[in-house]
């Protein structure tokens, strides 16, 4: 179940974070947004939000250094 939360949680970070590039978003902007959606999905799926925040502020600033979101 975890695994599926996480997956779903870094398909949303990439997908949201796509969504800005026309302003030319910053790591932070990113990671906020990244934080977002983490903490959505883990209150969705009746996880610790603040991991769920923590997870999602990682993908979201990360994901243009790995090629997700470009």
């Amino acid at each position: 179940m975890f695994n599926k939360i996480v997956l779903a949680l870094g398909l949303g970070v990439a997908g949201v974070a796509g969504c800005t590039q026309n302003i030319n978003p910053t790591d932070m902007d990113r990671g906020l947004i990244g934080a977002g959606v983490g903490a959505t999905a883990a209150y969705v799926g009746d996880h610790d939000v603040a991991k769920g925040a923590a997870i999602g502020a990682l993908a979201g600033a990360m994901c243009d250094d790995v090629r997700l979101c470009q």
